[in-house]
């Protein structure tokens, strides 16, 4: 198996440019048709320059289109790690269970109930040291998104991509997130093990209290984080990225959520955990992680990808291959390209 990762990502944003290049080059070809039209018919002026090209100029420009892709691929730097390296560590395994469901878009915190979840998490993945990191997502089910892992650059990347639509069946099941939590830790005697649950709060699937208890009974301590305000706030609708409105019900009114703090302390109590009203860049993980190390750290054993291998040359060969045929494909038929039959064949 091979992770990929980015060294650039932010060089991504250039492609942007590739449909206003199209268009410039679609308007110049536009203008110079209706230009020539002026002169007279196209089969006079056919005999008129016997070596013009109407195929060339786009075979030039779809090989600059090519050479600048390729180019910002290699800007951007995919690295692949090819190598996996068991190595022994001392931490403690924390896993998140982050809520991503649809009231998980409410707008009470900005920039989004979601969005701030995940740049705290990303932020806590940045202070965890020789710990595991594994990430569960729910909403009216629960799956392990992320596995326990000692690859931080791995897990931010897979972070990244997470959204309402991670999980297919909708509605709030916090019970079952803690439960998949607590399957995706290794079976093993340490004792260091820890759930951070991330949500509002609302409950509507199954009784959360009963799968805490089973945490505390397997001497997993479950810390929470309460996002949202107690006002509430509509859920948004979005099409195509778009606002569209707020979610209704069935009778048409505008549904609220409202954050259930009373929910978040009880879960956080009944294992000895700690609660904290997620509010700053952090959202209190800062406090908690300040808590976990408090625990006693063991060793483990882990795999991690131990090298990651730059492959941008291949790209930028690439490009400068098309730049290549570009510069030898003229805009103007040759003759002497003509009597060695270089392109005939197939301009």
């Amino acid at each position: 198996m091979e992770m990929i990762r980015y060294d650039n990502p932010e060089w991504v944003w250039c492609f942007l440019v590739i449909p206003v290049f199209v268009l410039v080059f679609l308007w110049a070809r536009y203008r110079r048709r209706k230009n020539l039209q002026r002169f007279g018919r196209k089969n006079v002026l056919t005999r008129m320059a016997p070596l013009a090209s109407g195929t060339r100029p786009w075979i030039k420009f779809i090989l600059l289109m090519l050479a600048f892709s390729l180019a910002v691929v290699a800007a951007i730097n995919p690295q692949t790690g090819s190598r996996l390296e068991e190595a022994r560590r001392e931490g403690v395994d924390i896993i998140v269970a982050l809520d991503v469901s649809r009231s998980m878009l409410a707008q009470d915190v900005r920039p989004g109930r979601l969005d701030r979840a995940k740049l705290a998490v990303n932020r806590l993945i940045d202070g965890l040291q020789q710990d595991r990191f594994g990430l569960v997502v729910f909403a009216g089910t629960a799956h392990t998104q992320i596995p326990l892992t000692a690859d931080f650059q791995a897990a931010k990347m897979l972070l990244q991509s997470v959204g309402t639509e991670s999980v297919s069946i909708q509605g709030t099941a916090i019970g079952k997130a803690i439960e998949r939590a607590i399957a995706s830790f290794p079976e093993s005697d340490l004792q260091n093990k820890t759930i951070i649950l991330i949500s509002d709060g609302e409950n509507h699937e199954d009784n959360p209290l009963e799968y805490a208890q089973l945490a505390r009974d397997q001497g997993i301590r479950i810390h929470t984080v309460g996002i949202g305000s107690r006002e509430g706030a509509p859920i948004p609708v979005f099409e195509n990225g778009n606002l569209t409105g707020f979610l209704r019900d069935h009778e048409g009114n505008t549904v609220i959520t409202r954050y259930d703090e009373q929910m978040m302390r009880q879960l956080a109590s009944i294992t000895g955990g700690v609660f904290r009203h997620g509010r700053g860049a952090d959202m209190g993980l800062d406090s908690i992680l300040e808590q976990i190390r408090a625990l006693e750290t063991e060793q483990y054993e882990t795999s991690i990808f131990a090298e990651y291998e730059s492959r941008f040359h291949y790209f930028a060969a690439l490009a400068l291959l098309c730049l290549i045929l570009d510069f030898l494909i003229r805009d103007r038929k040759n003759r002497w390209f003509g009597k060695i039959k270089l392109f005939d064949s197939w301009l």
